[in-house]
């Protein structure tokens, strides 16, 4: 099993969250991977450009440099159009962000870590996991 952090689950990592860091840290014993999707990477970095948060970007890299950040193949767009038609001819509209993290993660045969679950809930195939509750 691979995990793929949502952004919300760093930030939650990014604030100390107790029970995030203790199922995170429980990874890396346990030497599960963990990676980043591509658009988690991009939303973190820019909010913490944006807001100068310049410990936690430190923090941030930090963080990254125990897990890997993962690539947007041709696939993972292919696949993430794929789920846009299926999700809009059921009638549900979702954020392409959110679409293309799932992708990422349906692709890759991630575990997505997200708290907010409820954005990822009728996509389907895509293994959701919920650090926070």
């Amino acid at each position: 099993m691979t995990y793929a952090l949502d952004t919300n689950i760093i930030i939650h990592l990014l604030r100390d969250n107790p029970s995030v860091i203790m199922q995170y840290d429980k990874c890396i014993m346990q030497s599960i991977p963990v990676v980043i999707p591509p658009y988690v990477d991009f939303e973190i970095c820019r909010g913490l450009r944006y807001s100068n948060a310049i410990a936690k970007e430190r923090k941030y890299h930090q963080l990254c440099a125990s897990c890997h950040i993962g690539e947007m193949r041709r696939s993972i767009w292919v696949k993430a159009a794929s789920l846009y038609t299926e999700l809009r001819h059921k009638g549900f509209t979702v954020k392409d962000a959110d679409i293309l993290i799932a992708a990422f993660c349906i692709e890759g045969g991630y575990t997505l870590v997200t708290n907010n679950t409820k954005d990822f809930m009728n996509i389907d195939n895509l293994l959701l996991d919920d650090w926070v509750r």
